[in-house]
């Protein structure tokens, strides 16, 4: 009998020593979270959060990077040089694919950015496109395959019916467009306010996203949150903190448009509070997680995927890509 009861008692030992060793599994903490973020919009929401890290409010310790160029995140990403990021949508399938799934998709932040600027009134709709020259950026990657989407779907050839002449930078195109070399341009936000501060003769022909929305029951998606694959399992609740910060952080941008400008130029994700208060209300931030984003997500690569395959990384990622805690 007493050793029955000492048997007993070992095992009750054992699983309670269990059970606390994950408990603290579960509640364990990084030392820092990288996060890694490009300028413009698909940084701009997360302009609160990299304010209150600064001041010492936030729930983590966070170490933040703010990149030029997508080539830079994706070093940073294929090494293993960050924990969190925010980049453009098929560079997260591009990624996935290249690192054999050592990350994960884990938020849409940033829906359309793309509009049709003209430099005079002659621009309406989609139809009007027809014969003329238009100027854009991104040749292979999304706002060409975003264009020529919204093209076919109007009934528009993209290589027959119109010229599309592509810029290398944006910021080149938007001087043309400030100067009044260009008639008819495409650009992303933040350069969209650059060129309507710069020259007033400019306005918006045609908001991309609208237009997206004419022809596709799908969303316009081009900015998301990736994490690396090994921080969500080990740290599943700095994640689900970090989700919860950037949610507030994404409100607080879209609410309180003053503050949140000088936040985003104090953190270099756009040189001038001016130009992030007149593109924030263009600018689409948002933070959908789940479900919903994963339905969007996968929606939009496979747009993307049968404009051009490679655009994606070459293959439709797996269901391991999404985060669904």
């Amino acid at each position: 009998m007493k050793r029955t009861f000492s048997v007993l008692l070992a095992l009750l030992l054992t699983v309670c020593l269990c059970a606390s060793c994950a408990m603290a599994d579960e509640t364990a903490l990084p030392e820092t979270v990288r996060v890694t973020t490009l300028m413009g919009p698909t940084g701009m929401g997360m302009a609160k959060l990299i304010h209150d890290a600064g001041e010492s409010t936030a729930s983590l310790p966070y170490s933040f990077t703010i990149a030029s160029a997508p080539d830079q995140v994706s070093a940073d990403v294929i090494s293993g040089n960050f924990d969190i990021a925010a980049v453009p949508v098929n560079l997260a399938s591009v990624l996935y694919n290249k690192t054999q799934g050592q990350i994960k998709v884990a938020g849409v932040n940033t829906l359309g950015v793309l509009y049709i600027l003209e430099n005079g009134d002659n621009v309406a709709s989609v139809e009007d496109l027809k014969g003329k020259t238009l100027y854009a950026t991104g040749q292979g990657s999304n706002p060409e395959y975003v264009l020529r989407y919204i093209l076919e779907k109007n009934g528009i050839d993209p290589d027959n019916d119109l010229t599309v002449e592509y810029v290398a930078e944006h910021a080149e195109l938007a001087a043309k467009m400030v100067s009044g070399d260009t008639v008819l341009g495409m650009l992303p936000e933040p350069n969209v306010t650059s060129v309507l501060l710069g020259n007033s003769d400019v306005r918006i022909a045609l908001n991309l996203t609208e237009e997206w929305d004419k022809i596709s029951d799908t969303r316009l998606v081009q900015g998301c949150i990736i994490v690396r694959s090994a921080f969500a399992e080990e740290y599943p609740q700095a994640l689900a903190a970090f989700l919860e910060e950037y949610a507030a952080s994404v409100a607080f941008v879209n609410e309180n448009i003053d503050e949140a400008a000088a936040m985003i130029e104090a953190a270099g994700i756009i040189p001038k509070a001016a130009v992030a208060k007149k593109a924030l209300p263009n600018c689409n931030i948002c933070l959908l997680t789940g479900e919903e984003m994963k339905t969007a997500v996968s929606d939009m690569l496979g747009v993307l995927f049968e404009a051009k395959p490679a655009s994606i990384g070459g293959t439709m990622p797996d269901e391991a890509f999404y985060y669904l805690p």
